[in-house]
């Protein structure tokens, strides 16, 4: 690893209970011994990774997303005016275009990423699923795109009761009739904008991985995990490391397929009889990547080193049965803190 302290900056601070990766990714990179300093990029002035002790050594609030691209290079031109940013890592999906987007100018700054390509990231979002398990030969289950509530009065066969409804980028409820699927409809849409995915409910197991891929098809890191304790938003708020080779096989056959570059998480239901059905992936780090770090795969260590052009060599092995609970913990600030971030947008 680079001698030079690193400057590294994290969003997705909300550790709230829809967490955000960047909590986990912080403590991930400070487990690894690295040099650092870390800078929180937050989009609210209430996200707790703001007031954590010795988390974060100072932040900055950014606009969100949809404020448009001028007012995003603006903000992170000046944070690394200030801070000279060796790399960032974005957590959210809602964010990712933008930093996909503008990753060469971030370069040019001086500012290195390490995500996906454009037609990655585009080519395996939820409306695009069908199409992307055709093309790479993977199954899925039946689903469908919706731009309008009239379209889920006849949803082609064989989608029936129940199914999942799906937020473009987050939330998914499970459906057992109309009046609930129209009230779920207008829930998502309102919320994340159109389309909205429609989904088959697959009897199962979910189970995901966490990978990482250096972007020319293999795959540096890969830890499978089994969700213990489901929080009603569909969060794991507890799981445990599985040795399932199949779901391996799954993962680096993606990843070989696609080159895919950067970090993901893949969802997927085993059924009874052993079948895989990829239910989603999501084009970056999760926010249970800290059971892989305790597992013995510290993929935000691997991913800060392959951003800053480091060869980094596949980890395959980790450990079995190491398991995750969450919990919430009371954190005492000063209302001094609160005011610096709303008045100043930095603390």
């Amino acid at each position: 690893m680079t001698k030079k302290k690193l400057t590294i900056a994290v969003t997705g601070l909300n550790n709230i209970d829809s967490p955000g990766p960047g909590v986990p990714v912080i403590r991930g990179i400070k487990d690894s011994g690295m040099d650092v300093k870390i800078i929180g990029l937050a989009y609210e002035n209430l996200e707790p990774g703001i007031y954590m002790p010795d988390l974060v050594d100072k932040t900055y609030l950014i606009p969100f997303p949809s404020a448009g691209s001028e007012a995003f290079l603006e903000r992170i031109d000046y944070i690394h005016e200030k801070e000279k940013i060796d790399i960032i890592i974005p957590n959210f999906d809602s964010e990712l275009y933008l930093f996909i987007k503008f990753s060469n100018q971030l370069l040019k700054m001086g500012i290195h990423t390490f995500l996906p390509t454009m037609e990655q990231f585009e080519e395996r979002h939820k409306d695009n699923l069908p199409e992307f398990a055709k093309k790479y030969a993977i199954t899925v289950p039946e689903s469908k795109t919706i731009l309008s509530s009239k379209d889920l009065a006849n949803l082609p066969k064989p989608l029936s009761y129940p199914y999942y409804i799906k937020g473009k980028f987050y939330e998914a409820y499970k459906v057992n009739n109309h009046n609930q699927a129209i009230n779920y409809f207008n829930k998502l849409s309102a919320k994340w904008g159109l389309p909205v995915v429609v989904q088959q409910a697959i009897h199962g197991t979910e189970v995901n991985v966490v990978a990482l891929g250096d972007g020319e098809g293999n795959t540096v890191s890969a830890v499978a995990m089994r969700k213990q304790y489901i929080t009603d938003k569909g969060k794991a708020w507890g799981g445990i490391t599985l040795n399932d080779e199949r779901l391996l096989e799954i993962t680096h056959h993606i990843i070989k397929e696609t080159k895919w570059r950067g970090a993901m998480e893949l969802e997927m239901i085993k059924t009874d009889n052993g079948e895989y059905h990829l239910i989603e992936i999501n084009p970056r780090i999760p926010a249970w990547v800290y059971l892989a770090v305790g597992a013995g795969q510290n993929i935000p260590e691997m991913l800060c080193r392959l951003a800053i052009g480091e060869k980094v060599t596949p980890i395959t092995k980790y450990e079995y049965g190491k398991m995750f609970i969450r919990y919430s913990w009371d954190l005492i600030g000063d209302i001094a803190d609160f005011e610096k971030i709303i008045i100043f947008g930095e603390l």
